[in-house]
């Protein structure tokens, strides 16, 4: 595999030059800053000692050199997706986004860049690198098609996996089609593990916006339970009175 600074250097002969993931390193490069290193790394939970690098790219500049590079082949973009470079795998994300929700996408290719994102999770690795793509690249593609897969991801032992699962719903929610949301959280809804906690809550406090009943009937059956993290971002748009119900309510323990 190419170091990070010689990365897409095995050329082909129909590769443009202009859309290899060499060039696009060497771009991004240009926008790097230590000062703004140090504060993304809080953010994110993969470490230097997992072989991360963050090399302190505002996303604003990775977003921007992304939809330069759109057009980029799927064996460049995997390319970027391989890289130490936190960076860079993020616009080697961003980049499928835009290709698979632009309306000029052929359907065959959505699917590619649907089956490179899943066969390529291992990379996909952080909090922002799976909500960069899940949207996009897996609910839309699957918007109107069979959605097994989601609840397979949502069985993995795979955190960014798990977090896929629920928050490419979201791209089902902007249909009105709230299904999937609500089963999936219900299998996700005890999760141990606060990012997926946080995506489970987003997307039921979103679900909630087009059905308000039915997201107080999945709060009334688990309220009382549910991981408060869950819970208090779920209920973000109720009102006062109604937050302050949700989060007091109690397990009931069984008589003696």
């Amino acid at each position: 595999m190419p170091n990070d600074n010689e990365a897409g250097s095995t050329s082909k002969p129909d590769r443009s030059p202009e859309h290899t993931a060499e060039r696009y390193v060497e771009r991004l490069q240009g926008h790097r800053s230590p000062v703004d290193a140090a504060k993304r790394q809080r953010y994110l939970k993969s470490r230097a000692g997992d072989g991360d690098v963050v090399i302190g790219v505002r996303m604003k500049h990775v977003f921007e050199l992304s939809k330069e590079f759109k057009e980029m082949p799927l064996g460049e973009i995997e390319l970027l997706l391989e890289s130490r470079i936190h960076e860079v795998r993020a616009g080697g994300v961003k980049i499928m986004a835009y290709q698979a929700a632009s309306k000029t996408t052929p359907e065959g290719r959505r699917r590619e860049v649907f089956e490179l994102y899943l066969r390529r999770h291992d990379r996909i690795n952080d909090w922002d690198l799976v909500d960069l793509g899940a949207w996009d690249v897996v609910g839309r593609y699957l918007v109107d098609k069979p959605r097994e897969v989601l609840y397979q991801l949502a069985r993995s032992t795979n955190v960014w996996e798990r977090r896929t699962a629920i928050l490419a719903t979201l791209y089902f929610v902007r249909q009105g089609d709230l299904d999937d949301t609500f089963r999936i959280a219900d299998g996700l809804v005890n999760d141990d593990h606060d990012l997926v906690q946080k995506a489970v809550g987003g997307s039921l406090r979103e679900a909630g916006k087009h059905d308000r009943g039915r997201l107080l009937g999945f709060l009334d059956d688990h309220a009382a339970t549910m991981p408060r993290t869950v819970l208090r971002y779920a209920i973000e748009h109720l009102d006062k009175d109604q937050r302050s119900d949700y989060m007091t309510r109690k397990k009931i323990q069984p008589r003696p």
